[in-house]
């Protein structure tokens, strides 16, 4: 197993992840990104008209290997 960290940057700033999680394999990664993703939007999205979040895992040894993001932007057309 490997560690990684998962760093959050939404609109809050951002957060450095100290502690990882330990992961068998990329697929494991994915599935990670998407649950952080979709649970911050899930408390972000109804407070306003757009926002963009973003993950950035790192490895143990701290190499960047994946940034993941996710844009919402509403326009009222009335």
């Amino acid at each position: 197993m490997t560690r990684y960290f998962f760093d959050l940057k939404n609109g809050d700033g951002q957060t450095r992840d100290d502690l990882g999680l330990e992961l068998h394999s990329r697929a494991a990664v994915m599935q990670e990104i998407t649950r952080i993703l979709v649970d911050v939007a899930r408390d972000e999205l109804p407070e306003g008209h757009g926002t963009e979040i973003s993950v950035s895992v790192r490895s143990e040894e701290g190499k960047p290997i994946s940034v993941a993001s996710l844009t919402f932007r509403n326009r009222w057309l009335d």
